[in-house]
């Protein structure tokens, strides 16, 4: 079956469940399922119940298809993000891309939680993504194309989208945010990087560090969606004062974060 085939069963499989045709697409990562629960729900199925689609198996992912409204704007969230240190292929961690697309989205937003390689950034903080560093060795793209879907040689150079990027910071100045802009780095993991490691990204240009958002980006751009993501700093990463990981108060830092992240997308959404 091609990539197109597959993704027109999973169509019908949600249309099944609810006829609303999104707008907007919102990928939720780390502590971010929050935004979910504030979307007025015309459906909620779990990934489960979907056959071909992957299970999100990462703490705090919890696996669910919502469609339905927020600010008054068709949505389709997808509550719980897949990764490929979870071992999923590349191309099953964009499946929900690809899917918000066939569904009928124009827009991608994403939220992840990083670490903070830049000296400037505090835990808490939220940043806006204007570029990624692909360090992962994988690429969603890879293998035979379906033209049906996106082309052979998609261009990376407005992989998340400029204009999108000015809304945000608008909205985030009125809101009294400081919403800064950050590279991303994408590493495969799950582990943790070293201290030389954490220097060596940080040379490279990188302000912030994560597991996943770059293959979304990566088939968004392939498929056709304007992107606009956003990131958590939830630890520090300074090569020169690490200290050890704690997963908990990664966790908690997102979820403290996440009301203010709620209200950015929220207030952004009707100005798309």
């Amino acid at each position: 079956m091609s990539l197109s085939d597959q993704l027109s069963a999973l169509v019908v499989q949600v249309r099944k469940h609810s006829k609303l045709k999104p707008q907007v697409a919102i990928l939720l990562g780390t502590g971010l399922g929050g935004v979910a629960k504030k979307i007025k729900a015309d459906a909620r199925i779990p990934f489960h119940e979907l056959k071909g689609m992957p299970q999100a198996t990462a703490e705090s992912h919890k696996g669910e298809l919502v469609l339905g409204t927020l600010a008054g704007v068709p949505v389709v969230a997808f509550s719980g993000r897949l990764h490929c240190y979870e071992g999923h292929s590349p191309a099953d961690v964009v499946v929900p891309v690809r899917l918000a697309k066939a569904l009928g989205a124009k827009v991608l937003i994403m939220g992840s939680a990083v670490g903070g390689l830049n000296p400037g950034y505090n835990v808490g903080d939220i940043t806006v993504l204007a570029d990624h560093i692909n360090l992962m060795g994988i690429n969603p793209l890879v293998g035979p194309n379906d033209d049906k879907v996106g082309p052979r040689w998609p261009d990376m150079f407005n992989t998340y989208d400029a204009k999108l990027i000015d809304l945000a910071s608008e909205v985030a100045l009125s809101q009294k945010l400081n919403l800064a802009k950050a590279v991303y780095v994408g590493v495969l993991g799950p582990n943790l990087e070293t201290r030389a490691e954490y220097r060596m990204l940080r040379n490279l240009g990188g302000d912030v560090v994560g597991m996943s958002t770059v293959p979304e980006a990566i088939a968004a751009v392939h498929c056709g969606l304007r992107t606009l993501a956003f990131a958590i700093v939830t630890d520090r990463c300074i090569a020169d004062a690490l200290e050890p990981a704690n997963v908990p108060k990664i966790i908690a830092a997102a979820n403290g974060a996440e009301p203010v992240l709620t209200g950015l997308i929220t207030a952004i959404l009707p100005k798309i």
